[in-house]
């Protein structure tokens, strides 16, 4: 059939054949678009009821909507011959990738999220698939499952099983395989048998033929999930256990518990019950009982300096600053920080300074009964504030019995500079770059260049020298001509006097992505930053902001950002950028929920509520996401980032004179201060102004804005993707395509 053309389809490629019929790659050359055709087998589509009941199921599937579910098109009959015209997706079936081993269990419980999403999408609308295997599953490119043939399998069941192999006969449930009536609780048995098999590599009811596969099925326990899987979590084979009782009654009854299940299986997603039991620790922020509670910085900068320290040791859990700094000033039971942040054991104290003298208490305590371990206080001058943090963490490590190897026997802190005025300033540049804010940025750098002027080989120093100037070019407080420059030479030079900095190969990963468009370069300095520190948290995160997702290698980000998260479950911009990750992959529905559990920690996290309403843009529901960036727009004081967000929502819903008036008032803005040309890209492209789109993206090329760097992932361009002018520009960015 290749190349003949069967009503408006012209036959390009055979992709499959099974039971049920033949699948081809075709051109819809009406709509000009590439479409998969399946073609009945004459044994099915002859039977007048099951051609009845087909239709039926099949336009009921049609209207199914869901990002985990095949697109049906059409149903189409010409000279008798039933075809069906779907949604084509290139990638491979899932009974493809589990042939090559066990999946991940990061992998497979992304997947199974996503299929167990599209299931109860369709389970809502009274649509049972009745024939949910491996083989009825795509994976695109991009790691987006695909639910396939929704309808055909209660005609192919219907007619004396028509078209069934032992390998469908192995996913049907007890009451499938007797044939009696089933529902959507069928459903369920077939994803947990798919899900034991994508963790085990096998398969859980086997047989050598039909009969034995079904007695399996309804006589026979599968092998425990954790020997076939040792690093899988008790609490996944406990869920595939409720999947697969024989009795429908005592499975899940809806899949909206099992995902709930499969969403709080714990902060660890993929981690095996060994790896969750792993000890973890809180160093809690100093609290500040010195006279003139002027400190602040001064205890903030010595938690820090514990944190960083005591997360080089190899095997032990150290929760990162941001969620640390969550608690800071709150009366909280030690058990109820211990829960929220999954750990073992929680460092707390109080420093109080006087003059030169200082007082460090602190005290280590198992979280899990409120039972001090430990605890000791420190007398001594100023001078000593180095010994004294040895000390400390050293006390920590003797209590707890770590095993400490190599350089850490020598001692756990690296101090970057004997100047105490120099140490000082430092902390409170941290102290201000931690804030964020512009005026908190300018004021980090200048404490940064006075550490500098202090101590010219103060590592730590240029490192936070280049945060501040890469931050200020970001957030589009200073043009990037003028920032980013200053931001590079300071982390090279923090590289030059210290190249075991992890902090500084950070930075510099960012910079040569967003500057240098060197994506080979920035590979390599993130991938050395997580050598020299695994347990950095901003390490995997920017990794995946910077580098993976631009690229399009979305699952890959996706891990970084789960790991990132694992060392710091409360930080907000983590659990956002889930949520950035599915809206750059397209999976909106995944970007619209993650976001929307951040805001519910924080309904002001303006970050979340800015991508919450582009998600729901590009979703087609235009109300939602104006309502979303106008909240964003006021949260921020009309900045420019959320105002050119609202220009191109209010384009994309059919308002162009609303967006037009935003883009006068980023241009007004634009002769007060830095406006990116990105924003004004945006509202262009969303108005369909192709050429003046072009014109302003070019600008950002020239000044090397940061935003740019998504280009090839953000879906507000994709009006664009087909122009000559897109291709060029994405080559000058070395980005593939995408």
């Amino acid at each position: 059939m290749i190349n003949q053309t069967i009503s408006h389809y012209k036959i390009l490629q055979h992709l499959g054949q099974g039971g049920m019929g033949v699948v081809y790659k075709a051109e819809d050359t009406r709509l000009k678009r590439e479409v998969a055709i399946k073609f009945l087998s004459p044994e099915v589509s002859l039977h007048n009821a099951d051609r009845e009941r087909f239709m039926i199921e099949a336009q009921a599937a049609a209207a199914l909507n869901h990002p985990n579910i095949a697109t049906i098109y059409a149903i189409e009959e010409v000279n008798d011959e039933l075809f069906i015209v779907m949604e084509y997706i290139d990638g491979l079936d899932l009974r493809q990738k589990i042939a090559a081993g066990p999946l991940p269990i990061d992998e497979a419980l992304d997947l199974a999220l996503q299929i167990a999403q599209g299931l109860q999408a369709a389970h809502e609308k009274k649509i049972t698939h009745r024939d949910i295997k491996p083989a009825n599953i795509m994976i695109t490119a991009k790691g987006q499952a695909k639910i396939m043939d929704f309808g055909l399998a209660q005609m192919a069941h219907g007619s004396a099983k028509l078209g069934l192999t032992a390998g469908t006969a192995a996913f049907m449930s007890p009451e499938q395989a007797r044939g009696e009536e089933v529902d959507h609780r069928t459903d369920v048995w077939s994803f947990g048998v798919m899900l034991y098999e994508m963790l085990a590599g096998e398969l859980p009811f086997k047989g050598y033929y039909e009969d034995a596969v079904f007695y399996a099925i309804q006589n026979e326990k599968p092998a425990p999930l954790g020997e076939l899987r040792p690093d899988a979590p008790a609490k996944l084979a406990a869920l595939i256990d409720k999947a697969l009782q024989k009795d429908p009654g005592k499975r899940y009854q809806q899949m909206e518990s099992l995902i709930h299940d499969l969403k709080n299986l714990g902060p660890q997603l993929g981690a095996p019950l060994a790896e969750k039991a792993v000890p973890a620790i809180v160093v809690l922020p100093l609290a500040d009982l010195s006279p003139q509670k002027d400190q602040e910085y001064f205890c903030d900068g010595i938690t820090e300096e514990l944190i960083d320290a005591l997360a080089k040791i190899e095997g032990w859990r150290v929760v990162s600053r941001t969620s640390a700094f969550v608690f800071k000033g709150k009366s909280l039971d030690i058990r109820t920080i211990g829960e929220q942040l999954n750990v073992t054991y929680a460092l707390e104290g109080s420093l109080r300074k006087a003059g030169n003298h200082l007082r460090i208490t602190a005290q280590l305590i198992n979280v899990q009964d409120g039972f001090q371990l430990w605890s000791e206080k420190y007398d001594r001058e100023m001078d000593d504030v180095f010994a004294i943090q040895d000390e400390i963490a050293g006390a920590i490590v003797g209590k707890l019995k770590m095993q400490l190897t190599g350089e850490q026997k020598t001692g756990l802190f690296k101090h970057y500079t004997a100047n105490l005025e120099a140490y000082n300033l430092y902390l409170q540049a941290r102290f201000h770059l931690n804030k964020r804010t512009e005026d908190d940025l300018q004021k980090g750098v200048a404490y940064c260049r006075q550490a500098i002027a202090l101590d010219p080989t103060y590592a730590l120093a240029y490192a936070g020298l280049a945060d501040g100037f890469a931050l200020l070019g970001f957030q589009g407080s200073l043009p990037p001509g003028a920032a980013i420059p200053q931001a590079k030479a300071a982390a090279e030079q923090a590289l030059a006097i210290d190249e075991t900095l992890a902090e500084a190969h950070v930075s510099l990963g960012c910079l040569r992505a967003i500057y240098d468009r060197d994506w080979q370069e920035s590979e390599k300095e993130f991938k050395r930053a997580l050598a020299l520190n695994p347990n950095h948290s901003t390490a995997h995160y920017w990794y995946a902001l910077w580098y993976l997702l631009p690229t399009g290698q979305f699952d890959l980000a996706l891990a970084e950002i789960k790991k990132a998260l694992e060392l710091d479950p409360l930080a907000l911009v983590l659990k956002a950028g889930i949520g950035w990750q599915f809206y750059f992959a397209r999976q909106y529905d995944q970007a619209i929920a993650a976001l929307q559990k951040t805001l519910e920690m924080d309904a002001n996290f303006l970050f979340a509520r800015d991508l919450l309403g582009q998600a729901y843009s590009q979703k087609g529901l235009h109300e939602q996401a104006i309502a979303e960036i106008e909240k964003a727009v006021a949260l921020s004081n009309r900045r420019a980032l959320s105002l050119a967000a609202l220009g191109h929502a209010y384009a994309l819903a059919g308002k162009p004179e609303m967006a037009r008036q935003i883009l006068t008032e980023l241009k007004q803005l634009a002769t007060q201060k830095y406006v990116s040309a990105c924003d004004l890209a945006l509202v262009h492209a969303g108005l369909g102004e192709k050429e003046q789109a072009f014109e302003w993206l070019e600008k950002a090329f020239d000044e090397h804005n940061g935003w740019l760097v998504f280009l090839n992932v953000e879906p507000r361009f994709d009006s664009l993707r087909a122009e000559a002018a897109f291709s060029t520009l994405r080559r000058k960015m070395g980005l593939h395509s995408g």
